[in-house]
């Protein structure tokens, strides 16, 4: 995991083979990649802008606008005296947000809980390499999970995660939090592609969701980059009965 460079005093010399970005959008690209690692974790305070033009050799006004950027997409927040924080629950471009599948089953009035069905660390199949424009051999790890509202199931999760970008989800147990809720709250993302579609429900599919083999679902795929780096591939099952809301 890369550190962060100890912010010079006024005339200190740069320590040899440090690259500084000195661009505003070569600064954006640091602080996100120093998120994604989380070199820096959601909710602390990070080094001031005189600090981090120090650091990088550049104007402070270079560095506002990268934190400027970063905050219009919500990965940071800003307070005039009170400094720059990794936002704890980043809001997305548009202000589109990734459901958090607890929150929607509550909202219903429903009691939540989820069964992880399987966790597994494996190398990329071709297909997720593809996808993800991945090298043979990434490792990834591999997670289904079945969600219920009121003891009925509610979605059925099939999610493969880039371990090298989430370093920290390896060992995560998902005994009390969900990979969603996880992912969530801890892996902020700068790109998402979301595709929506119906399927007949294989037999496996059909016995998991309570429902008819061969009858409709509703599919929700989604991946989440953060720069170039692919984050997670999910695909989400819904029985025909789910009503998805979205408000922008």
């Amino acid at each position: 995991m890369s550190r962060p460079v100890v912010p010079a005093k006024d005339g200190d010399p740069v320590p040899a083979g440090i690259r500084v970005p000195n661009s505003f959008r070569a600064i954006k690209a640091e602080i996100l990649k120093r998120i994604s690692e989380r070199v820096w974790l959601p909710g602390e305070l990070i080094p001031g802008e005189e600090d981090l033009a120090r650091e990088f050799g550049c104007a402070r006004v270079t560095v506002n606008r990268a934190l400027r950027e970063l905050a219009e997409i919500g990965l940071v927040e800003r307070k005039r005296r009170a400094g720059t924080r990794i936002a704890e629950h980043p809001l997305r471009e548009a202000r589109l947000e990734i459901p958090v599948v607890r929150s929607e089953v509550e909202a219903r009035g429903a009691q939540y809980r989820f069964s992880v069905l399987s966790r597994e660390r494996l190398e990329a199949p071709e297909g997720m390499r593809a996808r993800l424009d991945l090298p043979a051999g990434t490792p990834m790890l591999h997670v289904r999970c079945l969600h219920f509202a009121d003891n009925r199931p509610w979605q059925y999760e099939d999610r493969w995660i880039h371990v090298a970008a989430v370093p920290d989800i390896a060992e995560e147990p998902f005994e009390r939090m969900s990979p969603n809720e996880w992912l969530v709250k801890f892996a902020p993302f700068s790109e998402m592609e979301i595709g929506l579609s119906a399927a007949a429900a294989s037999r496996e599919e059909a016995t998991l969701l309570a429902i008819e083999p061969g009858a409709p679902v509703f599919v929700f795929e989604r991946t989440t980059w953060l720069i170039d780096q692919p984050i997670t591939h999910v695909r989400m099952l819904h029985p025909q009965s789910y009503r998805m809301v979205s408000r922008f």
